[in-house]
């Protein structure tokens, strides 16, 4: 940065629409996490069960149940983080969040509709993602049909602190 550069510049991306990549990074934390969360929370009901029942009783539900449960924590994964703050664990980490399509903060509507919309992008084959790569507003279909779209949102005071540390007026 120029020591003469306009100290705006610096904060720029703050509000822009977030790339392809770094969302496909957030949504690999977030898989990570989520799929963790849930084995170990299956590993911890299973425990739990056989320590209360003295091995009596052991939880093994079919493959079906599991997917369905599975399915279930992923909608509240994503949709209750999208609903209050607008944003996952993955989101958070790199700095991006979902707002509505004006700007203005995702509403719980938001959230849920993106969530329950999110497989329609997956089903297509993964068309419903290629507007994130070609389109102007960087919106996949999911944030079309939930009227949303993922932005930068990282606090942006430390990059003005930076060019206030660079340039010091001399006497």
């Amino acid at each position: 940065m120029k020591a003469n550069a306009d100290p705006q510049l610096a904060v720029t991306l703050q509000g822009h629409y977030a790339g392809a990549v770094t969302r496909l990074a957030a949504f690999a934390i977030d898989q990570a996490v989520a799929t963790s969360a849930f084995a170990l929370g299956s590993a911890i009901v299973s425990w739990v069960l056989h320590l209360v029942t003295g091995g009596e009783l052991t939880w093994n539900p079919s493959p079906w149940i599991t997917g369905l449960l599975f399915f279930f924590w992923l909608f509240l994964y994503y949709a209750y983080p999208w609903s209050v703050s607008g944003k996952t664990f993955g989101m958070a980490v790199l700095g991006i969040r979902v707002v509505r399509a004006d700007g203005a903060p995702a509403t719980p509507r938001n959230g849920v509709l993106r969530t329950l919309a999110l497989p329609l992008s997956f089903l297509t084959l993964g068309i419903g993602f290629v507007p994130i790569i070609t389109g102007r507003h960087r919106r996949a279909l999911h944030d079309m049909i939930a009227g949303t779209a993922v932005v930068y949102a990282w606090d942006a005071r430390a990059a003005r602190l930076r060019f206030l540390a660079r340039h010091q007026p001399t006497e």
